[in-house]
């Protein structure tokens, strides 16, 4: 038997469980589409260029309205921190779609299968025989929902597992992008007056001499 044949004997309850598994592989396809142009636009340091400016121009404004080190290195931080997990919530948006869909699309080819398994013995009960016409249509629908299923849900497991790990290497990144800005406003200025002030305590004490 052909799988043309499989599908010609695919009853109603089948082809509806087969045409549900098409619309989320059509969906499944359409967000890693979408996810895969935004994760190709963050790749270009977009993402890291956000993160910083926030915290620059959080900088800035504390600098301008008078407030001190250490406020100004806690707004710093917060506003770092805050546009780094609404950088990560964006970059997250549709990853559950795909997951749902890894996780459902088999046993909504499971629920097909068994509802052919159904059908192939009512076939037999109804005619007291079972021979291969008999049953074909109930094993079409058992096999035809099962393969469409793991078709449908091996796709998106693997995106949804490449598209996590990429998003883990961009909160790598914002986070050290973050922690070298930090150090650069903060730390460093501190270090260059230490470093000015020894200068200045040699000279005094060789100008004493």
């Amino acid at each position: 038997m052909t799988f043309t044949e499989l599908l010609r004997n695919v009853g109603l309850f089948g082809a509806a469980v087969m045409c549900c598994l098409a619309l989320l592989s059509i969906f499944s396809v359409a967000v890693m589409v979408d996810k895969y142009r935004r994760f190709r636009a963050a790749s270009r340091e977009t993402h890291v260029a956000q993160v910083v400016s926030a915290g620059i121009l959080e900088y800035d404004g504390v600098r301008e309205a008078g407030g001190d080190q250490s406020a100004s290195l806690d707004q710093v931080t917060s506003a770092l921190r805050d546009s780094m997990s609404e950088t990560l919530v964006q970059l997250k948006v549709g990853l559950g779609f795909l997951a749902t869909i890894g996780s459902t699309a088999p046993f909504v080819g499971l629920f097909g299968t068994v509802a052919g398994i159904i059908n192939a013995f009512r076939n037999i009960a109804a005619t007291g025989s079972g021979g291969m016409s008999v049953v074909s249509g109930g094993i079409a629908e058992a096999l035809v929902t099962t393969a469409l299923g793991i078709f449908v849900a091996i796709p998106a497991v693997a995106a949804f597992n490449y598209f996590t790990g990429k998003i883990e290497n961009f909160h790598i990144e914002m986070n050290r992008a973050s922690t070298q800005l930090v150090n650069r406003l903060f730390k460093a200025p501190q270090i260059d007056r230490v470093a000015k002030m020894s200068v200045e305590s040699e000279d005094n004490s060789y100008a004493a001499r």
